[in-house]
């Protein structure tokens, strides 16, 4: 038995974006990756060869200061879903973080000369205070992209717009940044200062982006009018009941725990292993153009395919290249470069994927529930990515102190010995490839096929176009679906 209407109603006309709107939002998420990919990427080279930690102690940092940050998501969902005001739930948030953002993320890449514990200190204040607002900002953002429109197309749309400006700041932080950190550092030995006029640079960016993106979006999905909120314990407990986001939250756990782990570790692997950090920019240049070409195919492969099916195979080929970084040499630069390009076009296919997938998740919730709540659904799936860099930053760290690596010691890199060069391998290969392919067994686990799409946008666009009037006409279009063996059960791809 699927959800009925008491009298039918045509759909509702889909919202169409304009090229200035999706490209407002877009820039949004360039901004965010300005920063996002400078933690990725650079966070933790920069705790152990230029701040002064140990690796064991950025391990312990990362973990503490992400999984703390994870929690901040549901709290932020939370008041975003109860914001009311003239511009929506969500704009407002964008708007009122963009400078305390630009602020934080230069703070948290500043070296003071307090002393060792001094420098821990201002670590864990910084990183956790940049996690803070980041959540306040971010959480918003991509909730935002949840209530601009209700068409499916529409939104896998905005979602490459979104990802392909989101990884053109990534391949600038990731290609170019190294390079402008040796200029500015005069050397391959990044320094204290490099880093925070980096952080200055993009900082500003970021803010000016931020403000772009608030002046050019809108909120076009709205509650039912007599919804009235759900207590905190009861918009919780209806997560648990949605088979779907149950799905989606352990795959944006994993997924992250292996961009974590592998991006946290790539800058060590050139550095130590293949002994070309020159290399590192080349490298993350090509991967990110990969990514680029990747996304521009994601809608079409899609709109074909279906989301999930499209995100198992992009998903599962990514995990089995991840891997074979396992078997190259140092000296197969070749191999390296040719396997990444093919690795990261696989990957851009599913980027889009997972963010306009949670949209649809809250969709389903709407379907079978008859309330909709874009931010707690969005906050907890986020709260799977920031526990996934935590968990993945902690654990590359901790493989790597494992291993027997030892930090520079007043700037004066220490010789990896073999056993710490096999952590450096094995972290960015094997070990980061684990995660993707329980990730590809989740996948199976998620519902909503490109079939149960399409009928879930149209009763609810047929419920939008025609509010009951009725309580009879009420209780008939919240009636939940009742699938084989309960809620979320998985179909067959």
């Amino acid at each position: 038995m699927e959800p009925t209407t008491a009298r039918p109603a045509p759909p509702a006309p889909a919202e169409k974006l304009s090229v200035t709107e999706k490209v407002g939002y877009a820039v949004g998420d360039a901004a965010a990756n300005f920063v996002f990919q400078s933690l990725m990427v650079l966070q933790t080279i920069f705790y152990t060869d230029t701040f002064g930690l140990s690796a064991a102690e950025t391990a312990v940092l990362l973990l503490v200061a992400r999984v703390a940050d994870a929690f901040f998501d549901p709290l932020f969902g939370i008041l975003a879903d109860r914001t009311n005001s003239r511009w929506g739930k969500f704009r407002p948030w964008i708007i009122a973080t963009a400078v305390p953002y630009g602020i934080m993320a230069v703070l948290a890449f500043s070296t003071p000369d307090v002393g060792h514990f001094g420098k821990l200190v201002w670590a864990y204040a910084t990183y956790l205070g940049l996690m803070l607002v980041y959540s306040a900002n971010n959480l918003p953002y991509s909730a935002l992209s949840g209530v601009m429109t209700g068409d499916l197309n529409e939104r896998t749309s905005l979602s490459s717009y979104r990802f392909f400006l989101a990884i053109s700041a990534s391949f600038v932080i990731q290609a170019i940044t190294p390079g402008m950190l040796t200029r500015i550092s005069g050397s391959d030995h990044w320094t204290p200062h490099a880093f925070q006029l980096v952080m200055v640079f993009f900082g500003a960016l970021s803010v000016i982006f931020f403000v772009i993106t608030f002046f050019t979006t809108r909120e076009r999905i709205v509650p039912p009018p007599d919804q009235k909120h759900a207590s905190i314990g009861q918009d919780l407990a209806g997560l648990l009941r949605n088979g779907p986001w149950i799905a989606l939250f352990a795959l944006t756990l994993l997924t992250f725990i292996t961009l974590a782990m592998r991006g946290g570790t790539m800058a060590y692997y050139f550095e130590y292993y293949v002994q070309r950090k020159d290399l590192f920019g080349w490298f993350n240049g090509c991967s990110q153009g990969a990514s680029l070409v990747g996304i521009l195919f994601s809608k079409p492969l899609a709109v074909r395919f279906g989301k999930r099916n499209v995100f198992i195979f992009g998903l599962a080929f990514t995990a089995v290249l991840t891997a074979v970084f396992t078997l190259f040499g140092p000296t197969q630069i070749p191999l390296m470069f040719g396997t990444e390009i093919v690795r990261s076009l696989a990957y851009g296919f599913t980027i889009p994927l997972l963010w306009a997938m949670m949209a649809d998740v809250a969709d389903y919730s709407e379907w079978t529930t008859g309330r909709r709540a874009t931010g707690i659904i969005f906050s907890a799936i986020v709260f799977g990515l920031k526990a996934g860099l935590g968990f993945g930053g902690a654990i590359g760290s901790s493989l790597l102190a494992a291993y027997g690596y030892v930090n520079p010691v007043n700037g004066v890199s220490q010789p990896p010995s073999t056993h710490a060069l096999d952590g450096i391998r094995l972290t960015s290969s094997l070990y980061a490839s684990l995660p993707f392919f329980v990730g590809v067994v989740c996948l199976f686990f998620y519902s909503i096929n490109k079939q149960r799409e399409i009928q879930i946008t149209s009763e609810l666009n047929a419920r939008r176009a025609a509010p009951p009037t009725t309580l009879a006409d009420a209780t008939a279009q919240a009636i939940p679906p009742i699938e084989p063996g309960g809620v979320g059960v998985a179909e067959a791809p």
